[in-house]
């Protein structure tokens, strides 16, 4: 969400430094539609990482756990015995 946050803040600060170092429009509403056009660009973009970060899982760290043992005779007539484990991940959602 943090490189999301200053992607935008850089977007920003470009689109700004972009429409004062533009020559001045003839047209009446030219810097209102410029302004306008990036106001929505801008609006949409972040309405839509907002969107899509809110169903945002991630998974925690890798856990195990020894659940029980296998255990058998083998060829030689040794009893040998295997430990069973079970991993899992914890997921996390914002």
């Amino acid at each position: 969400m943090k490189k999301l946050l200053h992607a935008t803040a850089v977007l920003a600060v470009l689109a700004a430094t972009a429409m004062s170092s533009a020559a001045p429009a003839e047209a009446r509403g030219g810097r209102v539609a410029a302004g306008l056009a990036v106001g929505t660009i801008l609006g949409l973009g972040i309405a839509g990482a907002y969107a899509r970060d809110r169903d945002y899982c991630y998974e925690g760290r890798r856990r195990c756990e020894v659940v029980g043992q296998r255990c058998h005779y083998n060829r030689w007539g040794e009893y040998r015995c295997r430990d069973d484990v079970r991993c899992w991940r914890d997921r996390y959602c914002d």
